[in-house]
């Protein structure tokens, strides 16, 4: 697959996954790149592999080189080098010239406590012995950080979609206000639900229909119990630009297959449309990738 028929391909698939972490990873994962590539192949999927590492492009583009429907991100912790818009330009020269954006997420590891339900394990002892450091958006007065403010401009400029992170909710608004003022193409807000941001769905409907704006909603929130069933059906039902994800890969969750029968019975309990479930499985997805 080439670089340039990446979104035709994309634009194809029954659905588009925009969280799946494939190992080497932080943490033990389920399969690697290529095996992950060949799961949502066969299910007609196309998939966005994220790493707490750092940067999928590379294992993507060799994906892509296989004929896997497969595209890339990166998270801008601390072990890949921070919030510095020369580490996205080297994600965006190991991605290749896909015809679809690149998601660069601020960074998930933030130094805040929460204690995670997940059953996981440290992929190797470095990170035991030397943890990656925490990174927030945010300076110690509450505002966004230079560097933040520079790559939501830079975004202007490349085929990205900018994340959120796991940013807290004073975070997430001030990343909103931001992007809306320095006109920013794409803001996803990554699992709002999550107890590190901790937005519900009444919270995300206050912000209105910003058309900049994507809510990303993951089966995991909801797996881990996070999220209660009911603001879990209300966003995929009701909120604007819902993207739903996996965020999945975990060796103690279920895999690909599993995980899109779950989600067909959630769709049929909650009573979402055939139209709806288009929408935040594919159509949305797709509409915030494209350039």
């Amino acid at each position: 697959m080439s670089a340039s028929t990446a979104e035709t391909y994309a634009a194809q698939a029954n659905f588009i996954d925009v969280h799946y972490h494939a190992g080497p990873d932080a943490y033990l994962r389920r399969h690697s790149a290529v095996q992950a590539g060949h799961h949502y192949q066969a299910q007609n999927g196309w998939v966005v592999l994220k790493n707490h590492l750092g940067c999928t492009a590379a294992q993507a583009w060799e994906a892509r080189e296989q004929g896997l429907p497969v595209s890339g991100s990166i998270v801008l912790n601390e072990i890949a080098g921070g919030i510095d818009w020369r580490v996205v330009e080297r994600s965006l020269c190991q991605h290749g010239a896909a015809d679809l954006r690149f998601i660069v997420h601020l960074p998930t590891v933030t130094g805040r406590s929460h204690t995670s339900r997940l059953a996981r394990s440290l992929s190797h002892p470095i990170l035991s012995e030397r943890p990656i450091k925490p990174l927030t958006v945010s300076d110690d007065s509450g505002q966004l950080t230079p560097a933040t403010l520079d790559l939501l401009r830079m975004s202007r400029d490349y085929p990205v979609v900018i994340s959120t992170g796991h940013a807290n909710r004073e975070e997430v608004l001030r990343l909103v206000e931001a992007a809306d003022r320095l006109q920013v193409p794409r803001l996803m807000l990554n699992q709002p639900a999550n107890p590190l941001t901790g937005l519900n769905a009444e919270d995300l409907l206050a912000l209105g229909n910003l058309p900049f704006l994507y809510i990303e909603q993951t089966a995991l929130t909801y797996l881990l119990e996070y999220q209660g069933r009911d603001d879990f059906s209300r966003v995929l039902r009701e909120l604007p630009q819902v993207v739903y994800s996996s965020d999945l890969g975990q060796t103690s969750q279920p895999d690909i297959a599993q995980w899109l029968k779950m989600s067909q019975q959630w769709f049929e309990e909650f009573g979402l449309s055939k139209e709806r479930v288009e929408s935040i499985s594919r159509g949305w997805p797709l509409q915030m990738l494209r350039h």
